[in-house]
């Protein structure tokens, strides 16, 4: 869904922030995993198409688009790397082919950029994609190949491990790293299964994967996200969750959805690892990914992890203290509609009167009596900084608030409230603020208004309506400017909301498959319509099975997945066969209907092989229709969910 920027403040004063408390002596000569790495891996964007002129071209690139300087040093090599088969003295082989000049050549010119190589391998007999062998029983060997040719990084994956013991498996590999010699970061890549952080730093590791693999989605940024709270008491210094690598840039997201997942991971401590195509990255890719004041959050050298503070359903409130003592906070909005969100001096566990704001996407400074608000866009975030301060010193903080509804029916009025908040300790005068009608919409009233002063601590507010006479597209999009004097000069902000149009679905009976998505969210990949899920690009579905049982039409999702449909209460019922399509042998996950968000009905945890399951609802009085997909307790990694012949009657 695509998500607006708000209330963005567009003239100001900006004061440099407070430098970081000084750093212990011994930081000053950095020892390996001391600090969440930070690179490029090959993964994400270009799966097993690599070869040794891409590897030194993400190096060419660290360097020429300033990532480096930014503070990203690790070019890592994922999987299809080597030979299928090692040599005859049981040694591993680069391809022939893509990597003519072997690792230690590659090795060098990164180096000779002032960069670091990582490299890939499984701790079980093949690698995920099962192209070349893994490092099961051949650990000191490979261990001993990776220190020779100069490799910096190691991520082990667990795939095809023959069932044995995690923690023997990785010690093993963490023994024989240290045996070699060379220091190396060790990623330990075993999905969380067997609670890594609780043992990882005894297997000589400097980072654990916390979860399966990350996809370029919302669903899947979101549900891995739920899996960080409660672990942030084993990461530190020498020891990092890890969440997985970056997808912002990759193009599965609105730059919206990027900020807060780059933001919510440097707050996590996350090792920063991004995986975009870095020569042809946006202006937009690079603004997030070397903003180096969330770049901060991450590497500040206390290492203590951020970690969730309030859960109000659709809004999440993230925060992690800074060894300088300020405070770093994320309002995180997951909803579908933009809002204002806060929280408070006193929530962040600071003390006193007066305290800053730094805004670290605009670099907006203003001062807060005690309140942090912003107004936050769908599926947005805003991300601050928040030090104490003896008397303010700036502007005070003022929001514009604009909310944009969840859904805009086409054949109704549309009505929203304006709003300008006053969270600093002196008052705003002069408020002129004004709203424009969308394209096909008639303002009912005037559009602009005014107000002498806001007092500390007030707001100010106005109720404006619009009219349909002709709306038109896929999306309603509301616009709102406001200036006002401050003792610190003239100041303005602007807020945006967009919200899907919505029509009533015809009468009769319609497959899902065709109709109208409000949105659609995925644990890995699109939800597809009329196929399965096929795992990654669009459309690379089959044919629905079941059991067994071939169906011509449906949805595929991959757990976790949410597909909400407006139904505007002229629908009477909705069906579906479900159950895990054969493409996939393992998983489990649980389907859901829900109207309005209430659950309508559910199956329990079904499992590849169950006979398809028929599940059907009212929908006398729904709004909006939702098909909910939830992993089944084993992780989300093989969750191929289908909706066959799933329909509404209207």
């Amino acid at each position: 869904m695509a998500a607006a920027v708000a209330a963005c403040t567009t003239v100001v004063t900006v004061v440099p922030a407070t430098p970081a408390a000084a750093e212990p002596q011994y930081f000053a000569a950095q020892r390996v995993g001391d600090r969440p790495p930070m690179g490029w891996n090959s993964w994400n964007k270009f799966g097993c198409e690599i070869d040794e002129n891409l590897i030194r071209g993400a190096a060419d690139a660290l360097v020429s688009t300033g990532m480096k300087d930014a503070g990203y040093q690790y070019v890592n090599i994922d999987d299809c790397w080597a030979e299928q088969n090692r040599t005859a003295d049981g040694k591993l082989e680069p391809n022939h082919e893509r990597f003519p000049h072997g690792i230690k050549a590659l090795a060098d010119y990164v180096h000779g950029k002032g960069l670091k190589l990582g490299i890939y391998t499984s701790a079980g007999t093949l690698t995920c994609q099962k192209t070349m062998p893994g490092a099961l029983d051949h650990e000191e060997a490979d261990a001993q190949s990776f220190a020779d040719w100069g490799v910096d990084y190691l991520k082990y994956d667990n795939c095809n491990n023959q069932g044995r013991p995690a923690i023997e498996r990785y010690t093993k590999m963490g023994d024989a790293i240290e045996k070699a010699g060379r220091p190396m970061v060790y990623a330990l890549c075993e999905w969380g299964e067997n609670d890594p952080w609780t043992w990882g730093r005894d297997a000589g590791a400097q980072l654990w994967r916390t979860t399966g693999d990350i996809s370029d989605n919302w669903g899947s940024l979101t549900g891995i996200l739920d899996q960080q709270v409660g672990l942030e008491k084993y990461s530190g210094p020498g020891g990092w969750n890890d969440p997985d690598m970056l997808e912002v840039g990759n193009g599965g997201m609105t730059d919206a959805e990027y900020r807060s997942h780059f933001a919510l991971w440097a707050l996590l401590n996350a090792p920063l690892l991004a995986g975009n195509d870095l020569p042809a990255m946006t202006p937009a890719t690079k603004k997030i990914l070397e903003n180096k004041e969330v770049i901060a959050l991450d590497q500040d050298w206390a290492g203590v992890q951020g970690h969730k503070v309030r859960d109000d359903g659709d809004t999440e409130v993230w925060a992690k203290p800074m060894s300088d003592g300020s405070a770093a906070v994320v309002l995180f909005n997951r909803g579908s509609a933009s809002t204002a969100m806060t929280t408070t001096a006193k929530e962040l566990n600071l003390a006193g009167h007066s305290f800053r704001v730094r805004d670290l996407w605009t670099g907006t400074e203003t001062e807060t009596a005690g309140t942090v608000r912003a107004a936050v866009a769908a599926h947005g975030s805003a991300t601050f900084r928040v030090w104490p301060e003896k008397k303010p010193s700036a502007a005070p903080l003022t929001t514009l608030a604009l909310p944009n509804p969840d859904y805009v029916p086409a054949d109704r009025p549309l009505t929203t409230t304006l709003k300008v908040t006053n969270d600093g300790s002196t008052p705003i005068a002069q408020v002129r603020a004004s709203i424009a009608a969308p394209a096909g919409w008639r303002l009912r009233g005037p559009g602009a208004f005014t107000a002498p002063v806001v007092a500390p601590g007030k707001t100010w507010q106005q109720d404006v309506t619009f009219d349909p006479v002709a709306p038109a597209g896929e999306r309603v999009t509301l616009t709102a400017r406001a200036s006002y004097l401050t003792l610190y000069g003239q100041r303005s902000l602007t807020a945006e909301g967009s919200s899907p149009l919505v029509t009533r679905p015809s009468a009769g009976t319609t497959a899902l498959s065709k109709a109208a998505w409000m949105s659609s969210d995925n644990g890995w990949g699109p939800v597809e319509r009329g196929t399965s899920n096929g795992e990654s690009a669009a459309g690379d579905g089959h044919r629905i099975t079941i059991a067994g049982v071939g169906y011509d039409d449906g949805i595929g999702a991959h757990a976790p997945s949410s597909v909400r449909v407006y139904v505007g209460a002229a629908c009477t019922s909705v069906r579906a066969l479900v159950g895990l399509d054969d493409e996939n042998s393992g998983g489990s996950a649980g389907f859901r209907i829900l109207g309005d968000g209430k659950e309508l009905a559910a199956t329990g945890v079904m499992h590849p092989g169950d006979k398809a399951q028929p599940l059907e609802a009212p929908l006398a009085g729904v709004q909006v229709l939702e098909l909910a997909v939830t992993d089944g307790g084993d992780g989300n990694t093989d969750d191929h969910a289908d909706w066959a012949d799933a329909a509404i009657t209207c």
